[in-house]
């Protein structure tokens, strides 16, 4: 069996738990050697052993995304470790917290840092690397949320839709260079960092299924062939894209 990425080397951001850790076990199955970023240095350490266990090549670096240094540092030892970045997967960010236009200055700031300034900063560190290459896949994880708006979560929808419209300017400066920026835009997804909020589980799990052409849950492994299309030689000539994977809640 042939596999996708074989002889690649990605970086995770977000990698220790959720949709990270499911996105990191895909990419090792497919022949990838992972970078685990997270500040979680327990968890993540934890998917490391739990990767090579199961054969696969990876290593973490407790990383802050959304400071400078850190994130050069994480580019650093990609290099040191593994000879080069092919793979760089932005979905390292806090999570969709409620709230109205009145949200405090601290929580709008953390959304952006955490999503949005977080993958400027991630791929202003790989791009050196990619550029001398000729080569590079970068995906940026978006939200369904930005395509219809909610209630309540206002920065949390603006910092991704920012994320989005980053990938969209990005991708025509890195064209030249071989170098494909896409986003890919869950809908609501029972990961196991998202099961943890039980309140916004109860509250949104309902509408979210009803909301779907497909009328069932979502988890992680529904995002992974999409992802894995977007890593891969398969999507060499795509650039600059949103693929909404939701079961149908947006048509995009």
């Amino acid at each position: 069996m042939d596999l996708k990425l074989k002889d690649k080397v990605a970086i995770v951001t977000g990698g220790a738990s959720g949709i990270g850790r499911s996105v990191a076990k895909m990419m090792v199955a497919e022949g990838a050697k992972v970078v685990i970023a997270d500040i979680q240095e327990e968890k993540g350490n934890d998917v490391v052993a739990e990767l090579k266990g199961a054969g696969g090549v990876a290593v973490f670096v407790k990383t802050n995304t959304s400071v400078h240094d850190e994130v050069q540092r994480l580019a650093s030892e990609a290099i040191k470790s593994f000879g080069q970045i092919d793979i760089l997967f932005n979905i390292a960010g806090p999570g969709a917290t409620g709230g109205q236009l009145d949200t405090e200055e601290n929580e709008i700031l953390r959304q952006f840092n955490g999503h949005l300034k977080g993958c400027m900063l991630c791929t202003q560190a790989v791009l050196p690397h990619m550029a001398e290459r000729k080569y590079g896949k970068i995906v940026n994880i978006g939200s369904g949320t930005v395509a219809r708006g909610i209630p309540e979560f206002s920065h949390y929808v603006t910092s991704k839709g920012a994320v989005t419209a980053f990938t969209r300017c990005i991708s025509r400066e890195l064209g030249d260079f071989g170098i494909c920026v896409n986003t890919l835009a869950p809908g609501y997804t029972l990961s196991d960092t998202g099961l943890s909020n039980t309140v916004h589980v109860e509250k949104s799990r309902g509408p979210a299924v009803q909301r779907r052409a497909i009328k069932r849950d979502q988890y992680p492994e529904d995002l992974l062939g999409t992802l894995l299309f977007l890593c891969s030689p398969d999507s060499d000539f795509m650039t600059g894209q949103v693929l909404a994977v939701d079961g149908g809640t947006n048509n995009t």
